[in-house]
């Protein structure tokens, strides 16, 4: 696979990615911060089918520890994983639709849970999946992506 291969399906990923983060923000199958994730996952993670850690500055340490932590439990679980770049796109997407919540609720977009209700979602969590079992086939433990600023 050339370099140029693995851009456009990064991209076609990303796209997809973000597709499904809006339908299930739309459809209420999305569960938003690390706390409230921490909470579902405690209580019903046979219901999460994603878990998309987000974050631009790898110096937080904290938020290292709690991306530790959750990765662990996810593996334990067969919850597919997805780190992103990006928190500033995902605040485009994903904040602006949920006014009503405390800035500091809006502002915690590290965590992404997504939990399957219907049948929309499915082709195209099957798109991210696919991309996430081909970057572990290359020895990527947890796949990246980078959400293109629009």
């Amino acid at each position: 696979m050339t370099k140029e291969d693995v851009g456009c399906v990064m991209q076609s990923a990303g796209l997809a990615l973000v597709e499904l983060l809006v339908t299930a923000q739309k459809q209420d199958c999305l569960t938003v911060g690390i706390y409230e994730s921490a909470k579902l996952l405690n209580s019903d993670p046979d219901s999460v089918v994603l878990c998309v850690l987000a974050a631009d500055d790898e110096d937080d340490v904290a938020l290292q520890i709690h991306f530790t932590l959750l990765q662990s439990f996810c593996c334990d679980n067969g919850i597919t994983i997805l780190r992103v770049s990006g928190v500033q796109r995902l605040q485009q997407l994903l904040g602006a639709v949920d006014a009503n919540r405390n800035q500091e609720e809006r502002g915690d977009l590290h965590c992404l849970l997504v939990t399957l209700n219907s049948t929309q979602c499915l082709n195209i969590l099957q798109e991210v999946g696919t991309y996430c079992q081909e970057s572990r086939r290359l020895d990527q433990w947890v796949p990246e992506l980078v959400l293109q600023e629009r």
